[in-house]
């Protein structure tokens, strides 16, 4: 028996499950209303796939954000 084909099948790359995408969306949305709150989102560095991000803003600010959180999440509890 070959080994060819088993061995090309663990060199491919898995694809992002559902889940992995949906995660990352509902992260992008989470960012997405921290900066719609005012909050300053930064870039401070990437390795490779992983992102190092800063997240600065005022308590006012925060408050927004914390406000704007609560209201998406009741708005997917009723849906």
């Amino acid at each position: 028996m070959s080994n060819a084909n088993s061995s090309a099948n663990a060199a491919t790359p898995a694809a992002p499950s559902n889940n992995t995408r949906n995660a990352a969306s509902e992260f992008d949305e989470i960012l997405s209303l921290a900066r719609e709150a005012g909050m300053l989102i930064t870039l401070d560095g990437q390795i490779g796939r992983e992102r190092y991000q800063s997240i600065a803003g005022s308590l006012h600010a925060f408050r927004r954000f914390a406000e704007a959180l609560g209201e998406s999440l009741t708005q997917r509890a009723t849906i």
